[in-house]
């Protein structure tokens, strides 16, 4: 279903005449607009079945563009940009090119799920969404997002030990994303709980931070995580001609 929305069209690729005359009839101004031809040369065919070898983007087949999702969105309403109604659109079509020109804000999603309550289609935009960052990621069309990374921490300090321990999680995190552990709402939240627990498990948790607590006999766990993960790492990566590329497991 073709897009005519003016708002979806580049600015670039509108031709207006300010001084315009057809056979004595002075069509200036938006009388002259039209889209300037464009020559498509960075079609890909597999863009929507790699999308859909993500976690989250296996309906993206279903979308009918219905809209549904982009008039539900809570990151729409404050910036009209985020649209994921025209991007699912565009990866349906190969338009890569395209899709990239948005890649600083495809990643902003904030997960609220409205889209996906509201599609009609249970093609759940949320998830295309996240693959959709996802992919731009492996590809190395942009750096991994804070949330990723927050993620990729949690996920090593769970497959590694079984558990988390939140002081080490939270500077790994910060050091990553080159920001100063002594966030005032940190030191907000850690006065209040000094403030306000028991002595014993303040000293229980500042040993956690040392000792790094792990579950007991995890390591099966542990090398069955590892060996899932490594799986469906290569089996992304395959499908979206990286085959060769390295996977990583967390010990």
């Amino acid at each position: 279903m073709p897009i005519h929305e003016k708002s979806l069209i580049r600015k670039e690729n509108l031709i207006r005449n300010e001084k315009l005359s057809l056979e004595g009839v002075d069509v200036s101004g938006d009388w002259s607009t039209f889209i300037g031809t464009r020559v498509i040369t960075d079609y890909n065919e597999a863009l929507e079945e790699e999308i859909a070898a993500l976690p989250g983007g296996k309906h993206i087949h279903r979308c009918w563009q219905c809209g549904s999702c982009t008039n539900s969105c809570t990151v729409n309403a404050i910036n009209p940009e985020f649209n994921p109604r025209y991007w699912i659109y565009l990866i349906r079509l190969g338009l890569e090119e395209e899709l990239l020109r948005d890649k600083d804000i495809i990643w902003q999603c904030v997960s609220c799920n409205k889209c996906t309550y509201a599609c009609p289609r249970d093609v759940e935009p949320e998830g295309v969404m996240k693959a959709t960052a996802h992919w731009l990621e492996i590809k190395g069309h942009t750096r991994p997002s804070p949330s990723t990374i927050f993620d990729e921490e949690f996920s090593v300090q769970v497959f590694a030990k079984g558990k988390i321990e939140e002081g080490r999680l939270m500077r790994r995190f910060f050091t990553r994303t080159q920001q100063k552990l002594a966030q005032p709402w940190l030191v907000a939240i850690i006065r209040g709980l000094v403030s306000r627990m028991p002595i014993g498990l303040l000293t229980r948790l500042g040993l956690a931070s040392l000792i790094h607590p792990r579950t007991q006999g995890w390591g099966k766990t542990r090398d069955a995580i590892n060996e899932f993960v490594i799986e469906q790492q290569a089996r992304q990566r395959q499908a979206l001609g990286l085959a060769g590329t390295k996977t990583e497991a967390h010990s």
